[in-house]
């Protein structure tokens, strides 16, 4: 089975379905839990040095790093469903195959029958056509790994199709089964500034500017999204890549930017209506 973004914080969801699958299978005939988690969890850093905007050298491996992503502290953001998840599959033997898929920043348009639109970078577009400038949060420097939404459907297929075929390879699943989606990084200063450009150049801004922001009137200015601008969250993508030869093939979130803009633009104008 697969869990959703929205269950990704959610303990009581997580224990349910843990104990369901625990009860239902066995190691003839295992459950597969495909979990969607997020790469805010690699915002511990930041966050818990109060610390806005700033660069960071630090960049998380799902592939010869993965220890390190499971043992993360648990105060870490999304830690606390991570765990129950990664205690499924430990704790009912081999009944039990879980796996964690973090997406990072997700943009493209979505082909569900509701939701189509992603959330960190589509709130930065609408911010930077409500306030008339690029948002920017201390330094501008903090950096986000991205992912279009069809990459990274194309991720969780792989997964399910392994699951499908029944394959217990150790690699795959339980405490190794931690994987990143991502198809390179921005810095959220200058994808801000593109964002502003793109917005002037299609008549939507009458010049480009930044506005420095603090936290607090970031969140008031975009809700929660907003915090993801001021905080590192790097990682890279090994384990999808080498071990199931995925591999990214949509434009980069730069190209993606004029489209964003003007969706922003025509949803506000509905909005207005």
């Amino acid at each position: 089975m697969t869990d959703t973004a929205d269950a990704s914080d959610h303990e009581g969801a997580a224990k349910a379905i843990a104990e369901g699958l625990a009860s239902g299978h066995s190691a003839s005939k295992p459950g597969y839990w495909l979990h969607t988690g997020g790469t805010g969890i690699l915002t511990y850093f930041d966050s818990s040095a109060d610390k806005f905007g700033e660069h960071t050298d630090k960049v998380f491996d799902d592939l010869d790093g993965v220890d390190e992503l499971i043992n993360l502290p648990k105060e870490a953001f999304h830690k606390n469903v991570d765990e129950i998840v990664i205690n499924a599959g430990t704790n009912a033997g081999s009944a039990v195959k879980t796996a964690i898929v973090c997406p990072p920043t997700i943009y493209g348009d979505g082909r569900g029958p509701s939701l189509t639109r992603g959330r960190q970078v589509y709130e930065l577009a609408k911010s930077v056509l409500e306030i008339q400038a690029g948002p920017l949060i201390g330094g501008g420097k903090a950096m986000w790994n991205n992912v279009h939404v069809h990459d990274l459907s194309r991720a969780f297929v792989l997964l399910v199709e392994e699951a499908a075929k029944n394959n217990t390879d150790p690699k795959l699943w339980g405490s190794n089964g931690y994987y990143f989606t991502e198809n390179g990084e921005h810095v959220w200063g200058e994808l801000s500034k593109v964002v502003a450009e793109s917005a002037k150049q299609q008549g939507f801004l009458k010049e480009v500017k930044m506005e420095q922001m603090d936290m607090e009137t970031a969140k008031k200015t975009a809700g929660f999204e907003a915090v993801s601008w001021g905080w590192n969250s790097r990682g890279k993508a090994r384990r999808f890549k080498e071990v199931l030869g995925w591999k990214p093939q949509e434009r980069s979130i730069e190209d993606e930017v004029p489209t964003i803009v003007k969706n922003e633009h025509e949803r506000l104008q509905q909005e207005k209506k």
